[in-house]
């Protein structure tokens, strides 16, 4: 094999690790075995991989048990990218800035996880190569987090987590919410998987993923350490230096305290600007380690507080002059989101996982405004991935079902899970029933209905605009009725009627989407640019 590592070009050398992993064995539909691995979709749809051994064996039983979520996961991807960039010119440019942007993306990965995820390409389709071969495609993909976020400003990250223990929970002990809101089209989020991983070195750990995903971005390992992400604001990176998910990824592996997991921090070189939330059973607390490509600091609540609020802006000191947070806190949602987390946890009794449950899956603004649904205002911005609830003294993690946090959280013991794994040879259930969290009825309701039916037609409503078609009045009004509190609504019939010289009409709706809660304040000065422009007409 060729040695690593002048470039992506390069494939890791796996002189060192074994390839022989056997088959795959076929038990069902929704199960699969091979030595080092299983793989089992249990009653809510939620799929359970285990992987053991060096980095080869787990990348190539992780592909090969994966392969089929593989294709569907690389298809949903490949398709959001098609919709943004539709030209064929444009993908041809997209394909040559990838690999300038990731010419030496191969220095900042630990030749670790180069060897696993070339593994795990082994299994990868070569439908999709005009992108990039299987294994620099995938390499490219656990960077999509950080460059979507630093390129384009994206709503994909959009996420809101909090730490509590003390007088803050029912037990003392520390409990950890997170809702992960990355969205990259509805098909992306469809098949989640919880990874329990059983490396040659290091700590067994556990994650909340997706096919093709070594990385982490919400995890627990056996020492009770976690870690999950909250994306920050970043300049336009130049090149690509280590992924964020597999810098915590390495943390989850490696640390069993918070001072070992900021020592992983500090060796890596990162391209965006991040808050790693990491909490320690040993440590009996969380902290934030906020990483960007000039400034590192560690956040800790003082005065023996012993609530952790995260949302998208820096906390310690190396930030807090920092204009690029400065602004965020300014013009985004994150200041929202965070007094409104606050403002729940406060409110509430001391928490259980149920009540955390409760609130990751609160759609209200600040006391109880109605924000109309899908506003990235609300905790609950119904287009997470997954929420993950952490009690790490105890080693029990809970993961959402489908859909978005609104399904039922199942729960896992990490003792259990790791001491029945190696011999587990049927397809029984691995999770701790007794402990699951009912899923919230409103999935059950014609308000959430509405709701998704208005979330698609958004997105039919955006295309008719962009190909000049006529849409009917009538169709118009159905839409807002959907979500008759969400100000987007009001402001895309707005953009209709200006485009179509209806300035009357769109003045109407501009005005009304004013007087909702408006997600941000680029947001609001473009509202009250287009009222100008309608009453200018």
């Amino acid at each position: 094999m060729v040695t690593a590592c002048a470039g992506v070009r390069q494939l890791p050398s796996t002189a060192h690790d074994t390839s022989q992993v056997g088959e795959r064995t076929r038990v069902s539909a929704d199960f699969y075995t091979m030595p080092h691995g299983r793989l089992h979709r249990n009653d809510q749809g939620i799929w359970e991989l285990y992987v053991s051994g060096d980095p080869l064996e787990r990348g190539v039983t992780n592909g090969m048990l994966t392969k089929e979520l593989l294709d569907q996961q690389e298809a949903a991807f490949v398709s959001q990218i098609r919709e943004l960039v539709p030209s064929r010119f444009r993908q041809w440019l997209l394909r040559g800035f990838l690999k300038f942007f990731n010419r030496r993306l191969t220095h900042y990965v630990p030749a670790e996880y180069q060897t696993e995820i070339y593994g795990l390409s082994r299994s990868a389709s070569d439908a999709y190569n005009f992108l990039a071969p299987p294994y620099q495609r995938l390499l490219y993909f656990h960077g999509a987090h950080d460059i979507g976020h630093a390129l384009r400003d994206l709503a994909l990250v959009g996420c809101t987590s909090f730490a509590a223990w003390g007088a803050h929970t029912a037990d003392g002990k520390l409990l950890i919410g997170r809702n992960f809101d990355f969205y990259v089209g509805d098909a992306f989020s469809e098949e989640k998987i919880v990874s329990f991983i059983r490396p040659d070195q290091g700590y067994k750990h556990a994650m909340v993923t997706w096919a093709g995903m070594v990385g982490a971005v919400s995890g627990m390992n056996e020492k009770g350490l976690t870690v999950t992400i909250n994306a920050g604001k970043s300049d336009i990176p130049y090149k690509a230096k280590t992924p964020i998910s597999l810098l915590t990824r390495e943390i989850l592996q490696y640390a069993a305290t918070i001072d070992e997991a900021i020592h992983i921090a500090q060796q890596r070189e990162v391209f965006v600007s991040e808050s790693i939330m990491v909490g320690s059973a040993a440590d009996r607390k969380a902290v934030l380690i906020e990483v960007s490509p000039k400034k590192f600091g560690v956040y800790e609540v003082e005065n023996n507080a012993d609530l952790l609020i995260c949302a998208n802006h820096f906390q310690s000191q190396p930030y807090l002059s920092d204009k690029k947070n400065l602004k965020q806190l300014e013009e985004s949602h994150s200041a929202y989101r965070f007094e409104r987390m606050n403002e729940l946890i406060a409110s509430a009794p001391p928490l259980t996982p149920a009540l955390a449950a409760s609130a990751l899956r609160n759609r209200e603004g600040i006391n109880g405004v109605r924000l109309g649904y899908g506003n990235e205002k609300a905790i609950n911005q119904l287009l997470a991935h997954h929420a993950v609830i952490f009690q790490p003294e105890d080693r029990l993690l809970w993961v959402s079902a489908n859909p978005y946090q609104l399904g039922m959280f199942v729960a896992y013991d990490l003792k259990t899970v790791f001491s029945r794994m190696d011999t587990l040879s049927t397809a029984l259930p691995v999770d701790e029933a007794r402990l699951r969290i009912p899923e919230d009825p409103f999935v059950h309701t014609d308000t959430f209905e509405n709701y998704e039916r208005f979330r698609h037609q958004t997105r039919t409503l955006e295309a008719a605009m962009e190909s000049g078609e006529q849409i009917d009045d009538t169709v118009l009004t159905g839409f807002i009725a959907r979500n008759p509190d969400f100000w987007k609504g009001y402001f895309l019939v707005g953009e209709y009627y200006k485009k179509n010289g209806r300035y009357e009409e769109a003045l109407r709706y501009f005005r009304m989407a004013l007087g909702k809660e408006v997600t941000t304040e680029p947001d609001r000065r473009l509202i009250e640019k287009r009222i100008k422009q309608c009453e200018r007409k």
